[in-house]
């Protein structure tokens, strides 16, 4: 009887969700679909093709042969070293430097902030083909802005692009200074939803600004710091364009990426089977890496809650 009853419960608390957001539901099914058909299927139909091996007319089973393959080419492995050495760089510099600017643009007044959000943002709406166009003219050996101001002080032009020793580099330090656009806007909406009593207390308590930001601004701010960790993680595990666009993955394989590795391999070599398991690869690297930040990230808020369960147990 006690079943039936929370059964109908149940459906009834379905039937008026339903009645209460059907307009909304409506609205959603369209983009639903397209996510579904674009985004969902692709990726379940991707994990099916790197168990095989694909071709335009045949495709036949091949177990984890795919991966093995992966594994065993060298430039697959030096493509996941070259996409580590990026992210360990730039995800933590790009993080802490949207902070950094957000905590200088954020105590300005509305229309300086509104300026420098603006500036800040423009870069991250900019097309990165134009982007990488402007820097590898700036790396250009001959006429390159940066070899012209080293030639200016008496030194020697370096061949930025174009040896093994410092291409890869060079797309690290072209990150590095694109302003972090989107993350200095994230946090500069994190610090106006910051409660503003507590600055105020610790000023009459006599704190400094710098230790007012490193007490009280920085830790509340971890939330938002852990999640563009993740978004900034994700970005850079998945660099293509840079590539593309100033090396092709040369000289060498000194700048190849995974994800470069996987668009030659579905679409110059045709191999869609390895391409596919290239893919579950790195989606699993990415899960990983992700999954240890949200742990991480959840660790103080898990102490803090075990600590209200003793003290109410107490």
């Amino acid at each position: 009887m006690q079943q039936m009853k929370s059964g109908i419960t149940f459906r009834e608390k379905l039937k008026r969700s339903y009645s209460r957001y059907a307009s909304a539901y409506w609205f959603l099914l369209p983009k639903l679909l397209l996510f579904a058909l674009f985004t969902i299927i692709p990726v379940f139909w991707s994990l099916v093709l790197s168990f095989q091996k694909f071709e335009i007319f045949d495709a036949h089973w091949v177990g984890l042969d795919n991966y093995i393959e992966a594994f065993r080419s060298e430039m697959f492995r030096v493509s996941l070293w070259n996409t580590f050495v990026y992210t360990i760089v730039t995800v933590p510099v790009s993080v802490w430097s949207a902070l950094v600017i957000a905590s200088l643009v954020f105590p300005l007044r509305a229309v300086s902030r509104t300026f420098f959000r603006a500036a800040f943002y423009i870069p991250s709406v900019t097309s990165m083909v134009v982007i990488a166009m402007v820097w590898r003219w700036m790396f250009n050996y001959r006429f390159g802005l940066f070899n012209g101001m080293l030639e200016w002080i008496g030194l020697q032009p370096i061949d930025w692009l174009g040896q093994s020793s410092s291409a890869l580099w060079s797309l690290i330090m072209m990150n590095l200074l694109i302003p972090p656009g989107a993350g200095i806007i994230i946090y500069l909406a994190a610090m106006g939803a910051l409660n503003p009593n507590l600055v105020e207390a610790a000023r009459i308590d006599g704190a400094s600004s710098f230790q007012i930001w490193r007490q009280i601004t920085v830790p509340l701010l971890k939330p938002t710091t852990f999640y563009l960790l993740i978004l900034t993680l994700i970005g850079s595990f998945q660099v293509f364009t840079q590539i593309v666009m100033m090396t092709g993955g040369g000289p060498g394989n000194a700048t190849e990426t995974v994800v470069h590795v996987i668009y030659k391999t579905a679409f110059r070599d045709f191999d869609y089977g390895l391409a596919s398991a290239q893919s579950v690869i790195l989606f699993l690297i990415i899960m990983v890496f992700s999954i240890i930040q949200y742990q991480l990230s959840g660790d103080d808020d898990r102490r803090r809650f075990k600590f209200r369960l003793r003290s109410k147990n107490s």
